[in-house]
């Protein structure tokens, strides 16, 4: 994908929802992202629209390298997008602890 399209909020919006497709199609890790969110598997389609939401599922799927690399083999995405996507959600921006 384009530099010029990874600084939108489109970008942004597609990625995370792609990822969340990954994360619900994903046997393995879908429980463990509804214990980490604390979301029952019914309320997923409810907060899909919310961008709060949303860069939770890009901050889960961060958390772990091999995660990333699979989801972008999968979504034929570079494997920065997903953190790119991240700092384009509202509130995504990286924190400065100095």
């Amino acid at each position: 994908m384009g530099n010029v399209m990874k600084a939108g909020r489109d970008f942004a919006d597609t990625v995370a929802l792609r990822a969340l497709g990954w994360l619900v199609g994903n046997e393995e890790l879908l429980p463990v992202f509804l214990g980490a969110s604390g979301l029952a598997p019914d309320e997923i389609r409810q907060r899909a629209a919310d961008p709060v939401f949303l860069r939770s599922v890009l901050d889960f799927l961060l958390m772990d390298d091999t995660w990333v690399v699979a989801f972008c083999d999968s979504a034929g995405l570079d494997y920065t997008d997903p953190m790119a996507a991240r700092r384009a959600l509202p509130g995504g921006e990286e924190a400065h602890w100095t």
